[in-house]
């Protein structure tokens, strides 16, 4: 049984949806005012791991990941820019596609955009100044109020109380309390706004994603998964919103991912040690740089953090280098999974405890080592699928392992080359030999001799 380690409920707990074979699953998604980050990139990678995992072994899934397309980041950037907030958030979404895409991301089910969202919002609002857990105040805000729900801090352990005594924040002349948050803002001068009972304003960034996740899977939902650091205040202010609203549980598992550290130190843009993802796929093979940064990823347990250096992102490339040269060797047979293997079970057992990636990695490198020994194509298959569960593993292992952006006429030269050292060593003329290889080998192309004749690679 599945066992997902519940941030509500601090402990795993066996996996029990709504629906029988069905999951409805809601992440946070990015802000599109820039190239997401590589810590961005942890959480997304996560949670379509998780998505992934939920597909393969039977369920049916609705994933919904947002995108907040106003805020104030985007605002600021746009005019910074010069440029409409429409042609920023559009530019940005298409990059962030791009983006996913090469870190081998399915697309979610949905990804709704706050701004077609602004209707579910205000009518959420409603709900919530109706049951007068949301007052409007004289500034044209309109506030949720903390105090009026009694389970506020569940979430993330934090009691009122404790709040309030650390409040050192001014107090909003326009809140009754300091720690009410707003729902709807009241339109600014060269700000975009909407129209709404409470005058012209826009939403405020909690409401959304209650509102969304409401409007694409219904009051109540089995996953609500994003980073660490979104526990508070904004999941916890989710749970107030829908919860506030409906009378009935929110979310039923709770899922936070840790955070990535840059060598040892939290990301920070003051310590400059913020890259985004596609600054870090520019510096790796275009063939092999995706797929690598996905297994970096996901090599740690999600619960842990992680440390990001570049000789740590190499090594990950190396890992996954001797998986896909297995492959290369022992052509895998094509094959569904049979999880009564042991490979597959153990692989299986090991992601239905909390989607233990560290654990099943170390499976896939056992199978690796299995299909070197023994040169069986049905284990070799094995190790493709299990590895495909995971978002890896997916191309053609020949093509992985020579990497570069290689026409068809480059790689016949190197294989002429190739040829040509093949026949100086019938020859014995092994200073020629030895030229041809430092040749290559000056080019990046590393040649690997083996029983079955001679491969390439790039270094």
């Amino acid at each position: 049984m599945l066992k997902i380690y519940n941030t509500l409920a601090r402990q795993k707990q066996g996996f029990t949806p709504l629906e029988p074979g069905k999951v409805r699953m809601y992440v946070c998604g990015l802000t599109v005012y820039d190239f997401f980050h590589i810590g961005n990139a942890r959480t997304l990678t996560v949670f379509d791991m998780v998505y992934r995992w939920l597909l393969a072994t039977g369920y049916e899934v609705k994933y919904v990941r947002n995108i907040t397309d106003v805020d104030d980041k985007i605002i600021d950037r746009a005019n910074k820019n010069g440029e409409s907030i429409d042609s920023l958030t559009e530019r940005m979404v298409v990059a962030m596609h791009a983006d996913t895409d090469r870190l081998m991301m399915l697309r979610p089910s949905a990804e709704p955009r706050a701004t077609d969202h602004i209707g579910d919002m205000l009518g959420l609002i409603g709900d919530l100044v109706d049951k007068s857990k949301a007052y409007p105040a004289s500034n044209g805000d309109v506030y949720y109020a903390v105090r009026e729900f009694a389970g506020y801090g569940k979430l993330s352990g934090k009691s009122i109380d404790d709040l309030r005594v650390g409040e050192r924040v001014a107090v909003d002349g326009n809140k009754r309390d300091p720690l009410d948050f707003v729902l709807w803002k009241a339109a600014k001068p060269h700000e975009p706004h909407w129209h709404s009972h409470y005058g012209e304003g826009r939403p405020g960034w909690h409401i959304e994603c209650s509102a969304m996740s409401r409007a694409e899977l219904g009051e109540t939902i089995d996953i609500h998964g994003g980073g660490w650091d979104l526990q508070f205040p904004h999941h916890e202010n989710e749970i107030a919103q829908s919860e506030g609203a409906s009378g009935k549980p929110f979310v039923n598992y709770w899922m936070h991912a840790a955070f990535l550290n840059m060598d040892n130190e939290k990301m920070s843009k003051s310590l400059g040690n913020v890259f985004t993802t596609r600054e870090i796929l520019a510096r790796l093979d275009p063939v092999q740089g995706g797929e690598t940064v996905r297994f970096f990823l996901l090599r740690g347990h999600y619960r842990s953090e992680i440390n990001y250096t570049w000789d740590l992102l190499l090594d990950s490339r190396a890992s996954l280098l001797s998986l896909y040269t297995a492959l290369r060797d022992v052509p895998p047979a094509a094959m569904q999974i049979d999880w009564e293997h042991p490979y597959a079970a153990r692989f299986r057992e090991v992601m239905d405890d909390d989607f233990n990636t560290s654990m099943a990695f170390a499976v896939l490198h056992e199978l690796r080592a299995e299909v070197n020994r023994t040169r069986s194509t049905e284990l070799s298959g094995l190790l493709k699928a299990l590895g495909n569960t995971l978002g890896l593993l997916t191309q053609d292992p020949a093509r992985f392992v020579q990497g570069g952006e290689a026409t068809a006429d480059a790689a016949a030269e190197i294989d002429a080359l190739i040829l040509q050292r093949q026949e100086a060593k019938k020859a014995r003329n092994f200073a020629e030999s030895d030229r041809i290889r430092d040749e290559l080998k000056a080019r990046g192309i590393v040649l690997e001799d083996g029983a079955g004749g001679t491969s390439w690679r790039r270094a």
